[in-house]
């Protein structure tokens, strides 16, 4: 069974997306779920420009799903009900 996708946009120097950081790791090894980290300046173009203002931003199969101060039940809870590939 494949693992549900979390992508964390973020920056260097972010308070709040260190504090995402860890509280995506923690959410992910609790639900098996793997997950990747964007910076936005490195990205850059158009991503820099939609989630600028917004980091820390957190998607689940590229639904957003939180931004600023993320909260792990609600991600805990999207994971759980997030269809699996077979």
């Amino acid at each position: 069974m494949a693992s549900t996708r979390i992508v964390l946009f973020g920056r260097d120097g972010c308070h709040l997306c260190d504090d995402a950081r860890v509280l995506v790791e923690a959410v992910a090894a609790e639900t098996g779920a793997t997950w990747s980290e964007v910076d936005i300046d490195v990205v850059g173009g158009a991503t820099r420009e939609e989630y600028g203002e917004l980091v820390p931003v957190v998607e689940v199969d590229g639904v957003r799903q939180g931004y600023w101060r993320i909260d792990a039940d609600r991600l805990r809870r999207v994971l759980a009900t997030a269809p699996r590939e077979p």
